[in-house]
């Protein structure tokens, strides 16, 4: 039996399959940014595909705390986007 890669959400702090969340990567300029791959360099942190933990990471500023910047509303936003796509 394979083993399946188990990470935490910054935001409801589950441990989930890597398949249920979502990588975001602060590179080694600064640029912050979502990785689909979850292979890009850099310091990642993980969010749980749904709504509800996007709205409590950025209320919380649970992701600003994890990559050591100041994150975008504009970086949520898209955030959300993507969770939504890959919905359909």
């Amino acid at each position: 039996m394979k083993k399946i890669p188990l990470r935490k959400c910054v935001a409801t702090q589950e441990q989930l399959p890597k398949s249920e969340l979502i990588r975001i990567v602060k590179n080694n300029e600064g640029q912050v940014f979502i990785d689909p791959t979850s292979k890009a360099n850099g310091r990642g942190a993980y969010l749980k595909k749904s709504l509800e933990a996007i709205e409590l990471a950025q209320k919380r500023k649970a992701l600003d705390r994890a990559l050591g910047v100041k994150i975008d509303d504009e970086l949520y936003e898209r955030l959300k986007l993507y969770v939504n796509s890959s919905k359909n």
